[in-house]
């Protein structure tokens, strides 16, 4: 029975250790092995053996591609405007010692670094630059940040400016801004409408004015003509002459019968010869 016992704790033993020894790494990760405390090499995925007792696997690193979330934090422009950014990084460990050595936790390390990074770039930018240039703050930021963390042993893959808002009160102040704004312009657009309309109306009436006036001269080259073209005709007959200011008289009387004052009364020019014509007349 002891010799049995023997036997059986042989083969536990037997079995721990080439349990100890074998060592299967799944896809997608990487183990550090280190041997008495000390780093020894990475185990890359797949069947790897080690030494039983000595060796040991210290940290296990995922090989894919990590997401970090960083936090939304306040920063402040150059021209003193409180925004709100937050930004998404994409990393990938190439070394995994460097990754557990080089630092005491790495994601809280790249976070920080990125918020820094930020707080950098965008204080040296005004508001409007900031809110319009994340291309530009993303290039800076990843070209500030990837050479900090080679000595990791971890590459950035990408860096995503998520969110950059103003904060609560620039949101109001811009929108009191936006609003002022629109109200100039629709002055300046009335203001600029009357303008034009009141210059389109003087040119119109001095348009009217000279076509008046040009319609004047005409008439009264008419008048030059005709009364020319009479006197040549009539030489010293007055009759054609009165017989043509008799008619524009006629004329003038109908017009003032057509106007809506009703209470005109026309008297001869000459009111003594009209008299004493109509008195000769009755002497007869």
């Amino acid at each position: 029975m002891p010799g049995l016992f023997v036997v059986v704790v042989f083969v536990v033993l037997v079995l721990i250790t080439i349990f100890l020894g074998v060592r299967i790494v799944p896809q997608g990760s990487k183990h550090v092995c280190q041997r008495l405390g000390k780093y020894h090499r990475t185990l890359g995925p797949g069947l790897n053996f080690i030494i039983p007792y000595v060796d040991a696997v210290a940290y296990r690193v995922t090989s894919k591609d990590i997401v970090l979330d960083i936090p939304s934090q306040e920063v402040i422009t150059k021209d003193n405007a409180v925004i709100i950014v937050n930004a998404v990084a994409y990393i990938n460990i190439i070394s995994p010692e460097k990754s557990v050595y080089g630092v005491e936790d790495y994601r809280l390390a790249i976070q920080n670094l990125v918020q820094t990074s930020l707080r950098s770039i965008i204080g040296e930018m005004h508001l409007d630059d900031a809110l319009s240039s994340r291309e530009a703050i993303k290039a800076k930021l990843k070209g500030g940040i990837s050479d900090d963390i080679a000595d990791w042993g971890i590459t950035l893959k990408t860096v995503e400016i998520q969110d950059i808002n103003p904060s609560e009160t620039m949101q109001k102040a811009m929108e009191e801004q936006a609003a002022a704004e629109r109200a100039r312009r629709a002055n300046v657009t009335k203001a600029e409408g009357e303008k034009t309309a009141a210059i389109l109306q003087a040119e119109g009436r001095l348009e009217a004015s000279k076509l008046d006036a040009r319609a004047k001269v005409v008439l009264a080259e008419a008048d030059q003509i005709a009364i020319t073209k009479i006197t040549d005709a009539v030489h010293t007959n007055q009759l054609p002459i009165m017989f043509l200011l008799g008619g524009r008289y006629i004329d003038a009387l109908k017009n003032f019968s057509a106007s809506q004052n009703s209470k005109i009364v026309v008297l001869p020019a000459d009111l003594p010869a009209a008299i004493k014509g109509i008195l000769g007349n009755l002497g007869r």
